[in-house]
């Protein structure tokens, strides 16, 4: 691809002196120092703009009346609008390779690296931002060990992109301190609401549209066999034991993060077998709405239904292939998924 406009100044200049002057293949040069600026730094695409200039000279003296100078005037004329063409570009790539940067530290303080191994709990997780460019969205999930278990959150603030980062690293910090310090899901969760109504009050979104978020609270005691989830409004997660899929659905749905005030902050938590090489999936809900061209979205149940018994980073490795397959490339929500196994001793 970079040798492109070289073998198009071949080209032409091939054709130009193959064929009759009538036919004017040399009238098309300017073309390749155009093409060159959407790929080279500014001195080559210069120098590239200097040889088809020369090209036309000489290709003057062999057909005298080629109209030389007026095609000369379009080289020079191309060449330096390329110039300038691939100077704001350059400067464009710098920016947005600076965006990028801050972006991945953004993205290490919301969505900081974790251990993939907890004593006997295995976890890999999945994330994948809307906004290209961002690199992160307002999905979000953390895993901590705390005295009271292995503790997970995940989430989906309402919007995407750079707007939605502030809103989960609140809510991403609260976890990281309440986890460890409450013993009480349930009050986790309050101090997770509570956290996320004092950023929207000091950052309101913008429009009429309340800014809220969807959260799920999973506790794994050390020793595993029953779990605790709290589900504020949230996706429910899918359980893989032996062949068949549970979704693990709350029996009372507890408030969405910002909104307890209007609606209450009644929280309840379910429990539920969780047995050694038990799958458990936490995803959001760009996963499950993600659609393929004819509009159906992805059947995650059914998809979680074929695979076989395998660790959680291979589970997570085959659902972004097949998202990927299934929408051909054309993600357009965050998505953030965490798969859980509990190991046998």
């Amino acid at each position: 691809m970079r040798l492109s406009p070289v073998i198009l100044t071949v080209v032409i200049a091939s054709l130009a002196y193959a064929t009759p002057p009538e036919m004017a293949f040399s009238r098309l040069l300017p073309a390749a120092p155009a093409l060159a600026a959407a790929m080279w730094p500014v001195l080559p695409t210069v120098l590239l703009g200097t040889v088809c200039l020369l090209l036309m000279i000489g290709l003057g003296f062999v057909f005298p009346d080629l109209g030389t100078w007026w095609t000369a005037s379009g080289i020079i004329a191309v060449t330096v609008a390329a110039a300038y063409g691939s100077h704001v570009r350059l400067q464009r790539e710098r920016t947005l390779f600076q965006v990028r940067l801050v972006a991945d530290a953004a993205q290490q303080v919301v969505l900081s690296p974790m251990p993939r191994r907890f004593g006997s709990i295995e976890i890999e997780a999945l994330y994948l931002a809307a906004a290209a460019e961002a690199r992160i969205g307002g999905d979000f999930y953390e895993v901590v060990d705390t005295p009271f278990g292995v503790r997970l959150l995940i989430g989906d603030v309402r919007g995407k992109g750079l707007p939605a980062v502030g809103a989960a690293a609140a809510i991403v910090n609260a976890f990281r301190e309440a986890a460890y310090s409450e013993k009480d899901m349930v009050n986790v969760a309050r101090r997770l609401d509570a956290s996320s109504t004092r950023y929207n009050a000091a950052f309101p979104p913008e429009g009429p549209m309340e800014r809220f978020a969807t959260a799920l609270l999973v506790e794994i005691p050390h020793e595993g066999r029953r779990i605790g989830i709290l589900n504020c409004g949230h996706p429910p997660p899918l359980l893989l034991n032996g062949g068949k899929v549970r979704s693990l659905e709350p029996t009372n749905p507890s408030a969405l993060l910002s909104l307890a005030e209007l609606i209450g902050d009644h929280y309840n938590v379910d429990t539920f077998d969780f047995a050694p090489d038990d799958l458990l999936l936490l995803y959001t809900d760009g996963i499950a709405e993600t659609r393929a061209r004819d509009g159906e979205f992805f059947p995650l149940a059914a998809w979680m239904r074929q695979q076989p018994p395998t660790p959680p980073r291979e589970l997570l490795t085959a659902l972004h292939r097949d998202l990927l397959h299934y929408s051909r490339g054309g993600l357009d929500d965050d998505i953030a998924a965490l798969a859980v196994r509990l190991c046998r001793p």
